[in-house]
């Protein structure tokens, strides 16, 4: 008898990943990083791979290096490098990195070096995110270093891209702005002799509402699991993961009766109350408190007071609940429960974030649709 999980529907995630491919005539990266977005890195890349994926895209080198010692042959790009990383561990299995300072680019000549072939490297240019990314002032002095340290066979400059700061909100004119930037810097690595395979900026927002902006590679991550980055817009995106737990306790409380710290909630009438063995330990944000959406006992229910770091309570009222009863906190919605939309709306954050919290080191995941 399982006591909470996270189940996770790995046909969704192809499914998602099939319409995302037939979208665009591009490539496109899946993005995996943060162990694919709280679904399982490994799982998650296998299945976008299963789907068409042509790229996985993650943050760090380890990351990139788990997914290589897994047997994961398809190229890999990792993007968030700190000074010091064995990148010659990255450059020796074909892991392409991003670079956006000179820097980088040096860690990159001597992780060339140490590994003895070149390191296939993308260039990130800063167009208005103030993020990552080499200013369109530094551009041309990046582009000329690249140049020669591909002339003299230590790296090749295999990518170019930039990443979106408004792609969420569909019309917003910063995008149009970035747009520009980017082909301002494209005509720059034109002139500075480059001519990279892959230039690439679509997030899954871009990906899903601006064709203009797919250039040679797409980069969807959060609409690979079926969840959307524009709100109120579905996309007929599937969502994939479920969360849920079973009911460990139940009592009967008279009205007036203060529910967890600080007591925060106050039963309005005799209820029966139900304490479920979740909390912020395991990705259940406290901010939702007295707002988070449940499923329980055949209704729609909200979290009674604070969320505490192993469990919280719900207020059933007068229906009746007993212990091992099935609480869902999110799921795809098609039997009436929560999503992961719903519980950032409670939260005040974004369905990124709930899910990414999910499937720590105490809730199991369990996978729906494993292929040999």
């Amino acid at each position: 008898m399982w006591q909470s999980e996270v189940r996770v529907d790995l046909d969704a995630i192809r499914e998602n990943v099939t319409r995302l491919r037939a979208g665009t005539s591009g490539e496109l990266m899946a993005v995996v990083k943060a162990d694919g977005y709280g679904h399982g890195m490994l799982p998650s890349a296998r299945a976008a791979l299963d789907a068409g994926a042509d790229w996985l895209g993650v943050c760090t080198l380890d990351e990139a290096l788990t997914l290589r010692r897994a047997g994961v042959t398809a190229p890999v790009l990792a993007w968030l490098l700190a000074p010091g990383l064995p990148l010659h561990e990255g450059v020796a299995v074909g892991v392409d990195l991003a670079a956006a300072s000179l820097t980088q680019l040096d860690e990159m000549i001597e992780a060339s070096r140490q590994a003895g072939s070149p390191a296939r490297l993308h260039l990130k240019i800063d167009t208005g995110l103030a993020r990552g990314g080499a200013t369109v002032a530094d551009w041309p002095v990046l582009l000329e270093a690249a140049a020669k340290a591909q002339a003299e066979g230590l790296v090749e400059v295999a990518g170019v891209w930039s990443h979106f700061v408004y792609a969420d909100l569909p019309g917003h004119p910063t995008t149009d702005r970035q747009l520009a930037v980017f082909h301002e810097g494209l005509d720059m690595v034109e002139r500075a002799g480059l001519r990279p395979r892959y230039r690439h900026l679509a997030n899954s927002a871009a990906t899903l509402t601006r064709p203009d902006t797919h250039f040679d590679l797409v980069r969807p991550g959060v609409a690979i699991y079926g969840l959307s980055p524009v709100a109120g817009e579905r996309f007929g995106l599937r969502p994939a993961m479920t969360a849920r737990a079973r009911v460990m306790h139940t009592k009967r409380v008279p009205a007036g009766s203060g529910v967890s710290y600080g007591h925060t909630y106050l039963t309005e009438a005799d209820a029966n109350l139900a304490v479920v063995p979740l909390g912020y330990a395991d990705g259940v944000p406290r901010h939702a408190s007295n707002a988070g959406p449940v499923q329980l006992a055949g209704r729609r229910r909200t979290i009674s007071g604070r969320i505490c770091m192993d469990q919280f309570v719900v207020d059933c009222g007068d229906d009746p609940v007993v212990a091992g009863d099935v609480v869902t906190l999110f799921g795809p919605g098609t039997d009436g429960e929560p999503t992961a939309d719903d519980w950032a709306a409670a939260a005040g954050t974004i369905n990124y974030e709930i899910v990414t919290r999910f499937g720590g080191v105490r809730v199991p995941r369990v996978y729906d649709g494993e292929r040999p």
